[in-house]
């Protein structure tokens, strides 16, 4: 046992968990007790997070806590954090707060809505900070659930079909993914589930590495998701509630993403390396296609839905390229593909939110049916177009750095598949263009006025969100230096 005299890890993952069950205890019927005990208990998981931040996070795996839970298979309640899960952490605690205080306009089973977050925020809060295989795939499913109901519970009008539908697509990854993990237990000797023994020293080669690479490969694809495996992915954020588009964009697809670095690129770095080239074609469709048919999309809520597709198509790609490229070409591929996680969560998770603001207004998401809202919102609309421009990648905005970096660490290995991703960034930048021509500029629309803008409760979820996507644009470096402590330190 290592540092457990402070038990902050824990205390991060499990804060959530102990508000969750005290809102159990509020009255069904009220709404504001279930808000007030969710958002301090969100709020001290972030606090919490700052204050590991601020004790130092290490290149390699520190803070680790070990206590024994199943002796005889060798599984172990284990976690840690290195520079590659610290930023994902802190992440979802930004964003889990920020959209419990946007979900206070939610009244409709509050204390059922407000339990499921914050065990859905345990949940991914587990998955990063993991170090046991066993571990990992248990908090890995509790996602699924929580998010599932979520999706049934509060969601618009084909809320169960879009919630069955993510639930059997993440359900098949997730059996992709528990094989994957067996055949790494079986493979060890002596066999255990501590994922810093598989790290240390990868054991699978030859055929079973392969069929492992990509069983992983499939499980996070989907998560991800990845073209073709993405098709849940629009229906489940056009008929989630806004705070859980949010959620689902910003923090859940970040599981799949880590997943390839941890497990695909940490693990089996020998067969990733044989397979990168198929996993890069898979990338630069996946980011051509998003950004083709979000171009083609009317209602504004997919077309933000299918950037998603567009930036994971990105982000893959960096990790593509960090398992063939060189020393330096690698770290600027893994430095840009971890920071765009973080990036692509506060700059989507703020569209999302600010879509919900704008159909809370209007009662549309067709962009053809909305014009001129910069009248009568000019807060909402200045912040869209603000989160739209770091979406499409503008220098001093939060994805510019991470994009860069991976095309720069891309072009070294890869030059030609950088020549057609950027395209990406071309229909990007036209899409929200278009979006913005439509939505905020034009004719002033009627029966609104400029009481209809943002609510104080919508700016205090929005503003540190927005504060971030300048920070990580402006200053990259405040997180970059945590990123780089560990990828320059990956033997792959």
């Amino acid at each position: 046992m290592e540092d457990f005299s402070f038990p902050i890890l824990s205390i991060i993952i499990f804060l959530p968990l102990i508000g969750a069950l005290v809102v159990l205890f509020t009255k069904p019927d009220q709404s504001k007790p279930a808000y007030g005990i969710g958002i301090t208990s969100s709020a001290l998981s972030l606090l919490s997070a700052i204050l590991l931040w601020i004790r130092g996070v290490e290149g390699s795996f520190s803070q680790v806590e070990e206590l024994t839970w199943i002796p005889s298979l060798g599984a172990a309640y284990r976690v840690g954090v290195d520079g590659i899960s610290f930023p994902l952490v802190l992440l979802t605690t930004l964003l889990f707060l920020t959209s419990l205080i946007f979900s206070t306009k939610i009244k409709e089973k509050a204390q059922t809505y407000v339990a499921l977050v914050l065990l859905l925020e345990t949940a991914c809060l587990g998955v990063f900070l993991s170090l046991d295989l066993l571990l990992f795939y248990v908090f890995f499913e509790i996602t699924l659930v929580g998010m599932y109901f979520i999706i049934a519970g509060w969601g618009h009008e084909h809320a169960k079909k879009a919630a069955l539908t993510f639930f059997i697509y993440t359900l098949v990854g997730s059996l992709f993914l528990l094989l994957a993990l067996l055949s790494l237990y079986l493979h060890a000797d002596p066999h255990t589930f501590d994922m810093r023994e598989f790290i240390a020293a990868p054991v699978l080669k030859g055929l079973a590495a392969a069929l492992t690479f990509w069983g992983f490969f499939l499980a996070f694809a989907i998560k991800t998701p990845l073209f073709p495996f993405h098709t849940w992915l629009p229906t489940a954020h056009t008929e989630a509630p806004a705070p859980g588009s949010a959620i689902l964009a910003g923090v859940l697809l970040k599981l799949g993403a880590y997943g390839f670095i941890r497990f695909a690129l940490q693990m089996m770095p020998e067969a990733f390396r044989e397979f990168a080239p198929f996993v890069m074609v898979i990338a630069v469709i996946s980011a051509l296609y998003g950004a083709f048919v979000a171009l083609a999309q009317t209602d504004i809520k997919r077309m933000v839905a299918y950037t998603s597709v567009n930036h994971m198509g990105y982000l893959v790609f960096g990790v593509a390229v960090a398992a063939v490229a060189g020393n330096t070409a690698r770290t600027q591929a893994l430095d840009g593909a971890v920071l765009q996680m973080v990036s692509h969560g506060v700059v989507t998770g703020a569209l999302f939110l600010l879509v919900g603001s704008l159909q809370d207004r209007v009662q549309t998401r067709e962009m053809a049916n909305i014009s001129g809202l910069l009248h009568t919102a000019p807060v909402l609309g200045g912040l869209f177009i603000l989160a739209s421009f770091a979406s499409l990648g503008l220098p001093g905005l939060a994805h510019f750095p991470a994009e860069f970096q991976i095309f720069l660490g891309g072009f070294s290995v890869y030059p030609v598949a950088v020549g057609f991703i950027v395209i990406g960034l071309l229909i990007t930048s036209g899409l929200y263009l278009r979006a913005i021509q439509k939505v905020f500029m034009g004719k002033k629309p009627e029966g609104l006025t400029s009481r209809d803008d943002l609510h104080a409760y919508e700016l205090w979820a929005l503003i540190p969100l927005i504060l971030s996507i300048l920070t990580l644009g402006l200053f990259p470096e405040i997180l970059l230096s945590v990123i780089h402590e560990t990828t320059k330190m990956l033997g792959i």
